[in-house]
């Protein structure tokens, strides 16, 4: 908010003024906001009752003023959370004549449904909306995300693709697919379509986070990236050790060509200067002699087998 503070979660972490929680799902709830002795959770505010407003949203916050918020919680002490009994429900069902109040961390547990984007409205399990689904998924069906039954039928659980039809998951597993893709890759995993499918998935009340996926945005793969430096011979002679190398000469370290996750020093391998290819044994074979040529600078073929040595052979 604008005038709140964001803090992250420590040991010394405080219970939101609105849900009451703090052992909550950061995907569900949001970020922590501490302000002039208040403590809530972003989408505790956006869904609580009157909190929400769209001109004052800016710079990512919530844009809600502490004395907004303060009221906010006065009234939701007097309102019973259908879903777990306790007081302090500030969200109420947008359906006119329906009284229903929860917390926004029993909304799962309710089978209530929350718009992430709009209005941030909320529905109670009597009002939600449904998938229109005509059939339901065959026998044995399994959730495409965890493989696990999906069961016989739609339901708050349950879903299915609008697009094919065909891709079943669970709430859960759609959920945490969404939020690891983010709105730039979030698409069903089979048909790929994504116009619908996250228009539906939005109005059924899963997050869709505005941000390029979680795998570039921690750089997850950036192990994958890395070159192996380390020498992998039986006995290595560098006295320097294993982990160094050298740029050229009898101590570079050459790479197996076919997988390039094991490498030797040119010496320990018993391999010559000029040598321009390794394979490991693992690659090769332990008893396929691979033969590599190489010339080298006196015009002399040598040949070598599957774990690097020289062959003795002269040119034909």
């Amino acid at each position: 908010m604008s005038d709140m503070n964001e803090n992250a979660p420590d040991s010394r972490e405080r219970a939101c003024m609105l849900c009451g929680r703090v052992d909550v799902d950061v995907n569900v709830c949001g970020q922590t906001y501490e302000r002039d002795g208040l403590c809530a959770h972003l989408y505790c505010m956006l869904f609580a009752n009157g909190l929400y407003r769209r001109e004052r949203i800016r710079q990512g916050t919530a844009g809600i003023l502490t004395e907004d918020v303060r009221r906010t919680i006065r009234q939701a002490s007097e309102k019973q959370c259908f879903v777990c009994g306790e007081r302090g429900a500030s969200i109420t069902c947008m359906v006119t004549g329906c009284e229903r109040c929860f917390h926004l961390p029993c909304a799962s547990e309710g089978e209530c449904v929350t718009h992430y984007f709009g209005r941030y409205r909320s529905f109670c399990s009597e009002h939600r909306p449904h998938q229109a689904a005509q059939a339901a998924p065959e026998q044995g069906t399994t959730c495409i995300i965890c493989m696990d039954p999906v069961g016989d039928s739609t339901s708050y659980h349950t879903m299915v693709c609008p697009a094919c039809n065909h891709a079943w998951f669970h709430r859960r597993c759609i959920q945490g697919h969404a939020v690891c893709a983010g709105i730039v890759c979030f698409q069903c995993p089979i048909c790929r379509d994504r116009l619908n499918f996250c228009a539906e998935m939005s109005n059924m009340g899963i997050r869709i986070p505005v941000r390029v996926p979680a795998w570039e945005d921690n750089d997850a793969f950036a192990s994958q990236r890395e070159r192996h430096r380390h020498c992998d011979a039986s006995e290595c002679l560098y006295p320097q050790g294993r982990d160094q190398a050298e740029g050229q000469g009898p101590w570079q370290l050459l790479l197996c060509r076919s997988c390039a996750a094991e490498g030797t020093h040119r010496r320990c391998s018993n391999l010559t200067d000029s040598a321009g290819t390794w394979e490991c044994a693992s690659c090769a074979g332990v008893d396929n002699a691979v033969i590599f040529k190489t010339t080298v600078h006196w015009s002399k073929d040598f040949e070598y087998n599957s774990n690097g040595k020289r062959l003795e052979t002269s040119m034909p």
